[in-house]
């Protein structure tokens, strides 16, 4: 069958090629973990959502091949139809739609009591990531342990499970860790970034309640701002008023959820958090990039004010589960508004180069592949 894949540590390396097909008995990361007996579950790859993960693993800043291959199949934000099921599957049934988890479980604490997502490992493995096949193929096998089942009804945003199981986590993370402090009832909140992270992060704490504003750097109006307006949140261009003034002109944001990717705006926004708020960092910011900033002020107006840094990365079948139910949500509140972050499918695997070239797209809100 075929697969997009990648040759790791070598860079633009992205191709088309032909792997075997698994069967329901394979055992797809041998590796790491065995599906254990009768649990397996064969899945037809319907949608593959891509980002800038994939264009930085062709781009060879990380990934790596299972071990013994020099090749990695790459996709991680999967959507896709069961096809077959093992005898002991209980959950899941021919015809279902699933999405899929990414990590799977090392020998950690965490691993074992199912918080592979935050292993405490050096080495971690992630489907179409690290050490470990992805999704972006024709059918795939594993484990039902990893496998959330996709509302019919809600089939048409299936492709998003993945995005909006990480905003899912990081809102929970902040609120979680938050109970430090007893009684807490954010009320405004600024998103840094309108990407699918940003967007998604818009949508689910407008459901919460609070009064949402959406920082990116293009002027509106445009496809971004409109439907970060569309989900009842104010878009502001930083180009045209900065995260500092517009903290002075509606007051200092109980919660900020950092999606930019960008290291100069995670540091920034330590400096406009409200008292007891909690910023959470959801951005991979590679390369370098020096900062400079007042490190006395920040460290005087943390500490007197009582403030918490969160970062928060991947999710688990708890946060996937959490996330489809946000997106249920939003679909009733916001009906038809999340669709349209999904802006630019791509015609099936043989279209991997246009595929790649969409990432490096800034007008390219979501890039998807439709394999079947």
């Amino acid at each position: 069958m075929k697969a997009v894949a990648v040759l790791p540590g070598k860079a633009h390396s992205v191709h088309l090629r032909d792997i075997p097909a698994p069967g329901l008995g394979d055992q797809p990361q041998p590796h790491v973990t065995a599906v254990p007996e009768g649990r397996s579950v064969l899945v037809k790859v319907l949608q593959i959502g891509v980002d800038a993960t994939d264009r930085e693993i062709n781009e060879a800043l990380y990934g790596n091949a299972p071990p013994g291959g020099d090749y990695l199949v790459i996709g991680h934000e999967s959507f896709g139809q069961v096809l077959e099921v093992g005898e002991k599957v209980t959950t899941l049934r021919p015809g279902d739609y699933v999405s899929c988890t990414v990590r799977r479980p090392g020998h950690s604490l965490f691993d074992l009591i199912g918080r592979n997502d935050i292993t405490s490992e050096e080495t971690y493995y992630e489907r179409g990531i690290n050490l470990c096949h992805g999704y972006l193929t024709e059918t795939f096998v594993d484990d039902a342990e990893y496998m959330v089942k996709v509302p019919v009804n809600l089939k048409h945003l299936g492709v998003l499970s993945e995005p909006a199981s990480v905003c899912a986590k990081a809102i929970e993370q902040a609120f979680l860790a938050q109970q430090r402090l007893q009684v807490w009832n954010p009320r405004r909140a600024f998103v840094l970034g309108a990407g699918q992270i940003g967007l998604l992060a818009t949508m689910m704490l407008k459901l919460r309640g609070m009064e949402v504003y959406t920082l990116a750097t293009k002027p509106g109006p445009h496809h971004k701002s409109d439907i970060v307006e569309a989900y009842g949140a104010t878009y502001v261009s930083t180009r045209q008023t900065s995260m500092h003034d517009l903290a002075a002109q509606v007051g200092k944001p109980d919660l900020i959820f950092e999606a930019t990717g960008n290291a100069e705006v995670c540091f920034r926004a330590m400096e406009i958090l409200g008292h007891n708020g909690a910023l959470v960092w959801t951005s991979i910011t590679g390369g370098k990039h020096d900062v400079t900033i007042d490190g006395a002020k920040i460290n005087l107006e943390w500490v007197l004010g009582n403030k918490l840094l969160v970062s928060s990365v991947n999710g688990n079948r708890h946060h996937f589960e959490l996330g489809l139910q946000a997106l249920s949500h939003g679909e009733l509140t916001y009906p038809g508004v999340t669709e349209r972050i999904l802006t630019h499918p791509v015609a099936g695997l043989d279209n991997y180069a246009e595929m790649m070239r969409l990432l490096e797209d800034k007008d390219a809100l979501k890039v998807y592949v439709n394999v079947a």
